[in-house]
């Protein structure tokens, strides 16, 4: 039965014409989107007063990006959306493990705050949030996002590691409590580093997202890569070059996130095998018959289910 499925019947010929024709079609309305696209942005514009602007692709839209001083700019937006999320993502990952622990204690006074707690931040909009902690505490711009993404993020990352906890068998804490540990010392020492190698690829899909919510900062007046590009930028050299800044700002935020998530798959690759597998190209085994290879897009999907299953 090598090549079948348990979970699906395998798809006769006609399921396999059908499909095929299927997928022709969605090429073609792709390929004729596209198409339109490209020819509704080349095609001049009409202004105001009579005046015609040349189409988005002109040269003349896009010649101010041949002055360094404008990418000296967006560099500096570009570093200023790294330092928020950097900040972020560190006291994101230590207010979660805080979290975690503090969620799986077997003590209930402790454990149900904490719930209530987490259910409250992960049900608030983070841009509620920034504004709330910039109103109300006045911090500026810069720990307004910091702090929100930290809760926020914290909160989830909090919840997945508790999620891999429970996971694990519970002969994990068997073995700690039967070499004479305390159960505290048994979660620190021997079921924690399991459930963090084991949910790794989670809180690396995670801090993506926390990398993408930067640009909230956009709102609360935070100089981040976005406000750079298209609000300091874009006053300044007019609604002309809106639409090149826009697809720089862009650019950049996916070569920022491809990077992480390149790193997370690379991530996943090493803690599911050891390193030395991954090397040879080996599939090994996690520590608990945990997922061995996570990919990051679905990292946060898979996160969201933990958290509404447990």
């Amino acid at each position: 039965m090598s090549g079948s499925s348990v979970l699906f019947d395998a798809p006769g010929p006609r399921a396999r014409a059908l499909s095929r024709t299927f997928s022709i079609v969605a090429g073609v309305l792709i390929v004729a989107g596209l198409v339109w696209i490209y020819f509704t942005l080349a095609a001049p514009r009409p202004a105001s007063g009579g005046m015609v602007l040349p189409g988005m692709f002109d040269a003349t839209r896009w010649d101010i990006f041949a002055d360094p001083v404008v990418w000296r700019f967006i560099g500096e937006g570009a570093v200023a959306t790294l330092q928020a999320a950097a900040v972020a993502a560190v006291g994101a990952v230590a207010l979660g493990i805080v979290f975690s622990i503090l969620r799986s204690a077997e003590t209930k006074w402790i454990s149900i705050p904490i719930a209530v707690v987490l259910e409250f931040f992960r049900g608030m909009p983070v841009l509620l949030m920034m504004l709330f902690i910039l109103l109300v505490g006045s911090t500026g711009a810069f720990w307004a996002v910091v702090i929100a993404l930290i809760v926020y993020n914290g909160a989830l990352i909090g919840e997945s590691l508790r999620a891999g906890l429970a996971s694990l068998p519970r002969g994990q804490r068997e073995a700690g409590l039967s070499l004479g540990m305390r159960p505290l010392q048994s979660k620190m020492l021997v079921e924690f580093p399991q459930a963090f190698r084991q949910m790794l690829p989670i809180i690396v899909a995670q801090l993506v997202v926390l990398l993408k919510d930067t640009s909230l900062g956009y709102i609360v007046g935070y100089d981040e890569l976005l406000r750079r590009t298209i609000n300091n930028l874009g006053s300044f050299y007019g609604n002309r070059y809106l639409f090149s800044l826009f697809v720089v700002a862009t650019l950049i935020y996916l070569a920022m996130n491809l990077a992480l998530s390149f790193f997370a798959r690379w991530l996943s690759k090493r803690t599911a095998s050891g390193g030395r597998k991954a090397r040879r190209g080996g599939r090994g085994s996690g520590p608990v018959g945990g997922p061995e290879e996570l990919d990051p897009s679905l990292a946060t999907l898979k996160l969201q289910a933990y958290g509404t299953d447990k």
